[in-house]
């Protein structure tokens, strides 16, 4: 298996703060990789440089052999790279499968000539775009609320719709930052499954942040854990959870006295 996205001596600071230092990594194409780390640790920073929301200062990100380092998003998104956010980025004035068929750049409708001279070529690509919208809208198990405004949707409801949005274009990596907050227990049953099956059936890649390791352990393997703005370790959860680094880094005491060798990371 090879890798798509290789992050290779990755620094940034803000200011007088470093907060990601020399810092490499690898994530293999059609894997489900974790990544975690205890609070401060840069996971969200890491995850903004390869999104290409913030610049580095030095080190080299490749995207498929490709380098994309310091790229924006917005060239990104065009090369398949996408990303979720930890709170959902819906427009909430919109219905959900509006929300869907906003994703596909470059329509024809966009263009107001195209939409006085050619009326046509414009209906034509808004049939094939809301479509596509309504075959991904079943497939995530939003049709019930497919002309529901965004913003009445629950949480749960807007990740999923989120997820959702990757599926309009030609992903080929999707970062997921923190997507069972604040999403109840039975949607992110929906939401782990539509992972898998995005994984499985499509070939998604995905790189994920998340606090909930019930959901790391079912999702991701391997698991990188981050502290101090570079790699601790990485390995299996199995591996992960029972590392006297890693549950150092996130009790601050030895394993042996807090009991914890066997919990979650």
């Amino acid at each position: 298996m090879s890798s798509i996205i290789d992050v290779s001596g990755v620094s940034k600071a803000f200011g007088a703060l470093q907060v990601i230092n020399d810092c490499s990594i690898s994530v293999e194409k059609g894997s489900i990789t974790g990544l975690i780390g205890p609070n401060g640790a840069g996971k969200s920073t890491l995850f903004n440089l390869i999104a290409g929301t913030f610049p580095i200062d030095s080190g080299r990100i490749m995207l498929d052999g490709e380098d994309i380092t310091n790229l924006p998003s917005q060239q990104l998104f065009g090369k398949g790279l996408l990303r979720t956010f930890q709170i959902a980025q819906e427009f909430s004035h919109l219905s959900a499968l509006e929300n869907l068929m906003m994703v596909p750049p470059e329509q024809p409708g966009e263009n107001i000539f195209n939409t006085w001279f050619r009326p046509g070529l414009v209906a034509a690509r808004e049939a094939e775009v809301r479509q596509k919208a309504i075959e991904v809208i079943d497939f995530i198990g939003l049709s019930h609320v497919r002309n529901e405004l965004a913003g009445n949707l629950s949480g749960g409801q807007k990740k999923l719709l989120e997820l959702g949005r990757t599926m309009m274009v030609d992903a080929k990596v999707v970062l997921l930052d923190e997507i069972a907050a604040g999403v109840n227990r039975t949607l992110l049953k929906d939401l782990v499954r539509n992972i898998q099956r995005l994984n499985e059936e499509m070939g998604y890649t995905f790189l994920v942040i998340e606090h909930d390791m019930d959901m790391i352990a079912e999702l991701c393997d391997p698991v990188i854990v981050l502290a101090q703005g570079s790699v601790m370790v990485e390995g299996t959860i199995e591996e992960i959870q029972n590392n006297p680094a890693v549950i150092e880094a996130y009790f601050g005491s030895d394993p042996s006295e807090t009991g914890a060798s066997n919990g979650t990371a």
